[in-house]
Parts: structure tokens; sequence; C-alpha cells
């Protein structure tokens, strides 16, 4: 094995003691470190913001590269379509067990309400960089910029309003606001983001007084209960009462047109009567008496005569009931 080996290593010996090996290694190796740095990725998620001797240069698109070499340009690769998500008030960490994780509540989620009580706000911002550009160079302290004008703005909207609007009908007004805010601060700072989604988590007073704030507010919701069931009832009563009134005074209405209706049927009738008797009082009278007596005779009532002077009452012969036997 020796005999075998010892002409290899020889030449191999030969081949590394002529200069022209060794430059000949060189410019490979210089090759390489060329072809090296001249070529980067950009993956379809990120934007890559290029600089020349340190001065901003260009924002490349995803793909292959390329850029002048031995650090001359640098490329910085930016998450340009990754939603990145702060946390506000709560930590996640994770639990004893695989896969499972806790919140554990921060000082930062302490707030003053408008009607000065204390609340625990909890939320999450999430947030895309829009401009590659000034997320790298605007501000030194990315993070905290938006950790602190996130905690400035729900602080802001919180103090402006009760403690149950806070945690009740206003949670949408504020995430929506709080949207708008903060993407107004950003844009102001030059931080080269946009927030798209602000989430309120969990809002409920702090921790010493939560029992006390319950009860209060199981009595507000017993009251409130209490007023809707009152509502309730007077909505079922009045209506009810209302319909017996309107009817009651329909009938009354009916009754006085019938009578009044009634009273000018009778004067007119009168009326009638008294200027045919201007006219005829002889005729009048007698048609009067015969109209008269042809009503009391005509019923089917017995007629009794009754005798002034001997104060009797006389039965009247039926003279019909004689005739037709």
């Amino acid at each position: 094995m020796e005999n075998q080996n010892s002409p290899n290593a020889a030449k191999m010996k030969n081949f590394f003691a002529k200069p022209a090996t060794w430059i000949l290694l060189i410019l490979a190796a210089i090759f390489l470190v060329i072809l090296g740095s001249s070529f980067y990725i950009v993956d379809e998620t990120e934007q890559a913001v290029v600089t020349r001797f340190g001065k901003y240069l260009k924002t490349s698109d995803p793909g292959l590269q390329f850029k002048m070499p031995f650090g001359i340009d640098k490329n910085f690769n930016v998450p340009v379509k990754v939603v990145q998500t702060e946390q506000f008030g709560f930590t996640t960490v994770k639990a004893g067990r695989a896969n499972e994780y806790r919140n554990n509540v921060t000082s930062e989620s302490s707030m003053l309400t408008g009607d000065l009580n204390i609340v625990d706000v909890e939320w999450i911002i999430q947030y895309r960089i829009v401009d590659p550009r000034k997320w790298l160079f605007g501000v030194y302290e990315k993070k905290q910029t938006i950790r602190d004008i996130s905690r400035s703005v729900i602080n802001e909207l919180v103090g402006d309003r009760a403690i149950l609007n806070v945690m009740g009908s206003d949670r949408s007004e504020i995430e929506v606001k709080a949207l708008e805010m903060m993407n107004e601060n950003f844009s102001m700072l030059g931080l080269g983001i946009s927030v798209i989604a602000v989430k309120l988590q969990n809002i409920v007073p702090p921790e010493g007084v939560q029992v006390a704030f319950e009860d209060v507010n199981k009595a507000i919701q017993d009251m409130n209960r209490f007023i809707n069931e009152g509502k309730e009832a007077y909505n079922a009563q009045i209506p009810k009462a209302q319909g017996e009134a309107d009817k009651q005074i329909q009938m009354a209405e009916g009754y006085a047109s019938e009578r009044v209706n009634m009273a000018q049927g009778d004067v007119a009738r009168f009326n009638a009567v008294y200027e045919e008797y201007r006219r005829s009082p002889r005729v009048t009278r007698e048609r009067i008496y015969l109209e008269t007596m042809e009503e009391i005779f005509g019923s089917d009532v017995k007629p009794e005569l009754i005798d002034s002077e001997l104060e009797n009452i006389l039965p009247v012969k039926n003279l019909n009931a004689a005739r037709a036997n």
C-alpha cells in the first residue's frame, strides 16, 4: 500500500509546490466569494431593501436578485406579507404540558376610565409592513414605538368612557377608533406599517374589587329587568284600556247621534202637521182623530171605553167577531 500511494503523494506534493497552483486556488476562492456575495434570494412573502455603501439604493421584489459583491451592496429582507401581532396587558406563556398555553396579566393592563374606575384591559393589534425602507430606517426602536403608541391610544379611548360602556356597548367603537388613531400616528412617525386589526380581549375590574363590581353589575341588570317587565305590563294594559275607552266613546257618540236624529225627525213631523193644521184646521183635526182611532181599534189589544161620568170601564163589543158568526 505504501508503495502504491507513494507516487500519488509525490505528485500531489509537486502540484502544490508550483506557484501557478496557488494562484489558481486563490483565483478560484475569489471567484466563489464574488459569486456568493453577488446574488441573493427574496422570498415570496418578502421585499429586500438594498443599500450601497450604507445608503439606500432600491427595493427588490421576490426572486433571485443581483448585487455588487464584497459588501458594496447589502440586502435586508423584510417580511411585507406577514401579519405580525403584538399583545398588550397579557403575555402568552407555555404551560406545563405540551402545546398548552396560558395568559399572564401584565401591569400595563390597568387603566382609569372616564368615571374614575379602574379596569384591566387586554388587547392585541395586528399589522403588516407596507414600506420596507421606512421600516428599516424611519424609527430606531420599532417594537417599543408600536407598543407605546398603542398603549397611549387605548388609554385615551378608555379614559373618555364610563366603565360599563367600555365593558359593553362601546367595545366595537373603541376598536374602530383605535385602528384609525394608531394608523394616523404610525404614518406621522414614518414607521412604514399599517395596523389591520385591533381586538379587545378581556375587560374586567381589578381582581380585588371584581366580586363587588359583579354584585353592582347584577343589581343594575336586575333593575333593567324590572324596568323592562314594567314597560311590558304597561304596554299590555294601556292599549287594552284605551280600546275600552274608545269603545265607550263610540257607543256614546252613536247613542247621541241616534237621539238627535230622532228628535230632529219628531220636530220635522210636528212642523209638517202644524203646517197642515194652519192651512186646514178642521180637516187636520179629523184626520188626526181618525188616525188615532184606527191605531187604537186596529191593534190586537182589546179596546176599553172609559165612562167619565159613571167612572166605570166598559168593554166594547167586538162587532167584527159578531159579523163573522
